[in-house]
């Protein structure tokens, strides 16, 4: 008898303590309980939902959730696009500012054979890698051809030609993924305001004269562009550059045509780099 007021009490205790946490649970789950605004589903629910990362987010759920916060904006999904942006301003109930998708641009044409002063490094397997070796490669800013870019891309939309990456724009969804896996910042997002644009396939900052022994296809900051389309270029810290804000503004075309080393080229929609 007494064994079974034993079990009986502990029993009951045991039931009594489930009952305590139940009720504890569900008091928490109501006090602690944070109302989700709706719109984050509901912009979720229309992203491409491929969590790439190009618009700064960790994912799409993040991004929706930061463009309801007013932490990102309403067309920051590069690969959802205008229409996706449309979308989303239109349940946030804004109007989108005018604008131009950024899409890559490798700043670098030096294939294999225009590299010069490149160490053989069998045990190397990424740019990562090879980006912090000493002397690997005399150009210190030029592509490193270990083809990280073409990794990173979800899309298949660049590839590896001769060491160099070249983008396949028609498949490109400006997600930003081979920008950011670069090692040295040298595939630049250029704002697209035409199908195809004018960019400086070169990185290095060297002199001239520099420029010269280290690469037979760089840029050497002569300023023949600057001379060509004063509006449109300018060479700082030895290297030509383009001014995209007055881009529409100015014909690109003749600093391409002066430029000694061709290095100024053309980018964009159904074409690879030219």
């Amino acid at each position: 008898m007494i064994l079974f007021l034993t079990i009986l009490s502990a029993a009951a205790l045991m039931l009594g303590l489930a009952l305590l946490f139940t009720i504890t649970l569900s008091v928490a789950k109501i006090r602690l309980h944070v109302e989700t605004d709706p719109r984050i589903e509901r912009i979720n629910d229309i992203l491409p939902g491929a969590n790439c990362g190009g618009c700064g987010a960790a994912g799409c759920s993040s991004f929706a959730r930061s463009v309801v916060e007013g932490k990102m904006p309403a067309d920051g999904c590069p690969v959802g696009g205008p229409d996706i942006s449309a979308l989303i301003a239109d349940i946030m109930g804004i109007e989108l500012s005018a604008g131009h998708p950024l899409r890559p641009v490798v700043r670098c044409q030096a294939r294999a054979s225009d590299r010069l002063g490149r160490a053989a490094y069998n045990s190397i397997d990424t740019c990562a890698e090879a980006n912090v070796v000493p002397g690997l490669q005399a150009c210190t800013y030029g592509c490193l051809g270990f083809g990280d870019c073409v990794v990173a891309c979800r899309y298949d939309a660049i590839r590896m030609v001769d060491g160099l990456p070249v983008v396949d724009y028609q498949k490109c969804t400006n997600c930003g993924a081979c920008s950011r896996a670069c090692p040295r910042n040298m595939i630049a997002r250029v704002p697209f305001s035409q199908a195809g644009m004018y960019a400086v396939a070169c990185n290095n900052h060297d002199p001239g004269r520099a420029m010269k022994s280290i690469c037979k296809v760089g840029c050497i900051a002569c300023g023949a562009c600057v001379k060509a389309v004063a509006d449109l270029f300018e060479v700082k810290a030895n290297l030509a550059e383009v001014n995209y804000d007055d881009y529409d503004k100015a014909d690109a075309a003749p600093a391409g045509e002066k430029c000694p080393t061709k290095v100024i080229l053309t980018f964009g929609d159904g074409q690879n780099q030219a």
